[in-house]
């Protein structure tokens, strides 16, 4: 696997979670972990960069770093994951959720809404979820979901794979909100117009001084291509994306083969 050796070692190492640093079962090895804190003692920064909402990154708090923080919900949260709170937001309007919504059930009538806000969970009464739900879900129809802003619209189809999904999505909501995937089954997420895992990451890179020729990104899905296009080298796991793969400057090991670290060990030397 080549390295380029214009970005040896990075100033900012950002990377997805599921599918990418994380093991199919969820878990981060050991040797993942150690290679994440031997870059961070090397004086990087380190990032994560993820769909997840707020509430998942509260056990990768020994992650974090030094600045606290992480990217979460797409780009639509800048989360201090160590006081657990939200620092910044980008999240949709509610009228302009609601127009989308209706939109897409009026082309797709099947189709079963939740929201993510910076605090809560929400759904609609039928939504599929696949995961357990907190205990305080909000639980209720469509225009009492999304009464307030939000900063993921999820949208559950019963039976269509993601890519088409969103094939059929883009198209009807246009410019109004931005629609991606993160390769869960049958799931769209919809941030606001503007909103991605790029342009909260470049604010963030910004504001330490690091520019994004000093960057590199690691990611797996639909939902990392921006953030793959904005760092000076981009890393693609073996188990990409189609489209991530056919785009990204090195494809690098599988999630379960520890790709992340294979990378980061020979880029800061850690053998």
């Amino acid at each position: 696997m080549p390295i380029p050796t214009a970005v040896r070692p990075p100033r900012l190492v950002a990377t997805d979670l599921d599918g990418t640093l994380v093991h199919s079962d969820r878990s981060i090895s050991p040797r993942t972990k150690a290679a994440v804190l031997a870059v961070q003692e090397a004086g990087a920064q380190f990032v994560m960069v993820t769909a997840r909402p707020p509430r998942w990154l509260h056990d990768l708090a020994d992650l974090v770093g030094a600045h606290g923080v992480a990217i979460v919900a797409n780009g639509a949260i800048l989360y201090d994951v160590v006081g657990r709170k939200a620092i910044r937001t980008a999240l949709i309007d509610p009228a302009v959720a609601l127009e989308v919504a209706l939109a897409i059930r009026a082309e797709l009538p099947d189709v079963e809404f939740a929201i993510e806000r910076t605090d809560r969970y929400g759904q609609e009464p039928h939504y599929l979820n696949r995961w357990p739900k907190p205990e305080d879900t909000l639980v209720a129809q469509l225009d009492e979901l999304l009464s307030e802003p939000a900063a993921k619209l999820l949208v559950r189809h019963p039976s269509r794979h993601s890519d088409d999904l969103l094939a059929v999505i883009g198209p009807l909501v246009g410019t109004r909100v931005t629609a991606s995937h993160s390769g869960g089954t049958s799931l769209v997420e919809i941030s606001a117009s503007g909103v991605s895992k790029a342009a909260m990451l470049a604010e963030f890179a910004a504001e330490l001084g690091i520019t994004a020729d000093q960057s590199i990104a690691f990611g797996d899905s639909l939902n990392d291509l921006p953030m793959l296009a904005w760092a000076g080298t981009s890393y693609g796991m073996a188990n990409a994306h189609a489209e991530v793969l056919a785009m990204v400057d090195v494809v690098c090991p599988t999630n379960d083969e520890d790709g992340v670290a294979t990378v980061l060990e020979e880029l800061f030397n850690l053998q």
